[in-house]
């Protein structure tokens, strides 16, 4: 037994659309963008994570670079595994002959189907996974924010991702009612490129858009502590002189509106569907906030004014979904709700 536990390592995945973390005997040891560079000539792998990400908008003909993730969804299987067999290297670089096999929990959004789970399974089992289990994502976000989910009790988490918003409310280790919807981070961003484009008639990439959103991006056109101007560089459209253009909070609230009424409609929508029994029991407690969308500022604010239940932004929301999956990877024989 002894040498077999040698062998084997236990490893939880937070496959995200944006980032993927991998969680380690309870240490994050990748935390790293989901993305990856692919030389088209001999189809290898060029960069992943944070390099890749560099290059992202920079190659030239013979280099791509490749989200494998879309809408929380495995998009590209060949880069995905690629991506995930890349990521568990970078946890122990220093074996090179000898590579042991792994005990994984990988988290997956709640509205996935059967095939796009069997998508994550192969791509997990490819890159050396023997033992595969799955966790719904609002599950192991609750889990990380520290909630008892298997309690008689309503708790209803929001975790708004890169590619899926999940909305769901859990009681005794199930989802009682649950929402997946694809509107999340990655459309705020592109509705910031569109708004550029359009407004300001400068055009940005994938990466500034970002930048924008995290330096002053906002829920609410009124923000105690606001943000100053962000300064933005790139060509006119009619031009193509470069122009610099000074980007406000209150701006950007105004091109989010759309997307963030969506993700309330949707909560709205979740709540609806919620048995009288646990309603209660979330208007008593509030509803959790999870995920990279969680930091927008005022978000938290805006919701709770619209639908007058008490939202909190969970510690450190980027990472609250893989606690949670790092949790349940040491208690794979005890929670029930894992999908083998």
């Amino acid at each position: 037994m002894g040498l077999f536990s040698f062998l084997t390592q236990e490893i939880a995945i937070d496959l995200g659309t944006a980032n993927t973390i991998i969680i380690h005997n309870d240490k994050i040891v990748v935390d790293e963008p989901s993305i990856v560079t692919i030389d088209l000539k001999t189809e290898k792998l060029v960069a992943i994570g944070e390099k890749a990400r560099q290059m992202q908008g920079k190659t030239h003909s013979n280099l791509k670079t490749i989200r494998p993730l879309r809408d929380g969804v495995i998009a590209d299987f060949n880069a995905a595994e690629q991506m995930i067999r890349g990521m568990i290297k970078m946890m122990n670089p220093k074996s090179r002959f000898f590579a042991p096999s792994l005990r994984m929990v990988v988290c997956i959004p709640s509205g996935s189907t059967e095939v796009e789970i069997r998508a994550v399974r192969d791509s997990a089992e490819h890159a050396g996974g023997r033992d595969v289990y799955m966790i719904y994502e609002p599950m192991a976000a609750a889990i990380g924010i520290g909630l008892d989910v298997e309690a008689p009790e309503g708790n209803m988490v929001v975790d708004i991702g890169g590619g899926t918003t999940e909305i769901a409310v859990i009681s005794l280790g199930g989802l009682v009612t649950n929402k997946s919807i694809r509107i999340a981070g990655d459309d705020l961003t592109a509705d910031i490129m569109e708004y550029m484009r359009h407004q300001h008639n400068i055009k940005i990439g994938e990466r500034t858009a970002e930048e924008i959103k995290i330096n002053v991006g906002s829920a609410l056109s009124q923000l105690d502590n606001p943000p100053a101007d962000y300064v933005i560089q790139g060509p006119n459209q009619m031009t193509a002189l470069p122009i610099e253009v000074p980007v406000s909070y209150q701006e950007i609230s105004h091109c989010l509106e759309k997307s963030i009424t969506k993700i309330e409609t949707a909560i709205l929508s979740a709540l609806e569907q919620t048995p009288p029994e646990l309603y209660s029991d979330i208007v008593t407690r509030g509803i959790w906030l999870a995920g990279g969308g969680a930091l927008l500022r005022g978000l938290a604010k805006r919701f709770s004014d619209k639908i007058n239940i008490q939202f909190h932004v969970a510690e450190d929301p980027l990472r609250a979904v893989a606690r949670g999956t790092g949790i349940a990877l040491k208690n794979v024989n005890k929670f029930s709700f894992l999908i083998r």
